[in-house]
């Protein structure tokens, strides 16, 4: 019997039995969650951050389709007092009114649709880098 005890894995060098192997274990543990607990908050930081970019890139292209509209729908203006019955501001009414549906579409009817796009294409182009 007295074999049997100095067989037992608490008394093999190897399996670091006892209060210290306890210890080495838990210590172990508590190191590899920190460190998962770490890259998960790293995660997040990113798509808080594409987010942000997102949101910021798609009310820069908002105000751009907002001027482009008021720029031609005032060219058109122009045009249409200087040429009284003229033929060219019709196609200058025809864009104006383009870019300002595209600003109501994304400024009211759906204005998250842009930032959805932008913040999808941030995060492929994310994932493909990594």
């Amino acid at each position: 019997m007295s074999t049997e005890k100095q067989n037992l894995p608490e008394d093999d060098p190897q399996e670091k039995g006892g209060l210290g192997g306890l210890i080495d274990k838990t210590v172990t543990s508590s190191y590899e969650d920190i460190l998962a607990i770490i890259d998960a908050r790293m995660e997040l930081i990113k798509i808080e951050i594409t987010e942000k970019i997102a949101l910021a890139a798609s009310l820069l292209i908002i105000a751009v389709l907002l001027i482009s509209g008021i720029v031609y729908l005032i060219t058109t203006i122009a045009l249409l007092i200087g040429e009284l019955l003229g033929h060219y501001y019709l196609g200058y009414l025809i864009v104006s009114a383009f870019f300002l549906l595209l600003f109501l579409l994304f400024a009211k009817i759906r204005p998250d649709l842009l930032k959805n796009i932008i913040h999808s294409m941030l995060l492929s182009s994310h994932d493909k880098q990594d």
